[in-house]
C-alpha cells in the first residue's frame, strides 16, 4: 500500500516539513504538504489524502481546527504533532477526532512506524472479507460495516473513525476482555509503549455516544485490573 497512499503533512516549520516529505516518500508515499491550517483544508479536500500528518501550533488556522473541519466530511487517519508536553494538548486532539498523537522531538523511524500501522488498518477494514454485507447487532446498538456507521435504537452515531473502529473490535470479541496494550495493538495496529491514555480517551467518548449514563455502562464495561469489554 505504502506506493499508493497519499499522505498530506501540515507542517510550519520549513525544516521539519522537508524532513518528513523526504523520509516519507523515500518509503514510497505520494507525499502533498501544506504549511498553515487554511491551506491543509483546501489541499485536503482538493487531493482526498489516505492519512494526514497535523502540527497543532500552525498560522491561519490551529490544527485543532483543522482536524475539526475535517472530520466532518473526511474519514481518513490523523496523526497529530504537538511541540507541548501539556497533557491536555493531547486530550484535546483525541476528543476532536485525531486517531493518535506524538509529542516533539520525536524519532523518524516511529512515525514512520505508526504511518503503517495506520494505513494498514485502513486496508484491512476495507479488504475485511463480508464488509459488503455485514452488520454486527448487539441489543439496540447495529454497526453497518458497509457503510460505516453504527446506530443506536435507530438513531445514527456520530463516531469519529477511531471510536468505530474500536467499537467494531469489541463487538467482533464480544465479551472478551482486552487490556489497553491489545487494544492499541489491535485497533491502533502498532505495540505501544508508554501512555496508553489514547485508548481511555476513546472509551470515554465512545461510552458517551452509546451508553445511557456513561457513569454506569452497559454496553462497554471496565474490568478491574484487566481492562475493557463490550457486553450485551
Amino acid at each position: 500500500m505504502a506506493g499508493k497512499s497519499k499522505i498530506l503533512v501540515v507542517e510550519d516549520n520549513a525544516n521539519l516539513l522537508d524532513t518528513l516529505k523526504y523520509n516519507l516518500q523515500k518509503e514510497g508515499y505520494e507525499v502533498v504538504t501544506a504549511a498553515d491550517g487554511a491551506e491543509a483544508v483546501e489541499t485536503a479536500r482538493r487531493e482526498k489524502p489516505d492519512l494526514v500528518i497535523l502540527d497543532v501550533m500552525l498560522p491561519e488556522l490551529n490544527g485543532f481546527e483543522v482536524c475539526r473541519i475535517l472530520r466532518k466530511d473526511m474519514i481518513m487517519p490523523i496523526l497529530m504533532l504537538t511541540a507541548r508536553v501539556d497533557e491536555t494538548d493531547k486530550i484535546v486532539g483525541l476528543e476532536i477526532g485525531a486517531d493518535d498523537y506524538m509529542t516533539k522531538p520525536f524519532s523518524i523511524r516511529e512515525l514512520l512506524a505508526r504511518v503503517r500501522a495506520m494505513l494498514r488498518r485502513v486496508a484491512m477494514v476495507e479488504s475485511a472479507p463480508g464488509k459488503a454485507t455485514a452488520l454486527l447487532k448487539i441489543n439496540d446498538l447495529e454497526i453497518d460495516l458497509a457503510r460505516h456507521k453504527a446506530t443506536l435504537k435507530n438513531i445514527v452515531l456520530e463516531l469519529t473513525p477511531k471510536e468505530f473502529d474500536l467499537l467494531v473490535f469489541l463487538a467482533r470479541n464480544r465479551g472478551l476482555v482486552f487490556g489497553r496494550d491489545k487494544l492499541l495493538e489491535n485497533v491502533w495496529g502498532y505495540d505501544y509503549m508508554g501512555d496508553t491514555r489514547t485508548v481511555d480517551v476513546h472509551v470515554r467518548w465512545l461510552r458517551i455516544k452509546i451508553e445511557t449514563d456513561p457513569q454506569k455502562p452497559k454496553y462497554l464495561v471496565t474490568v478491574r485490573g484487566a481492562g475493557y469489554k463490550l457486553e450485551g
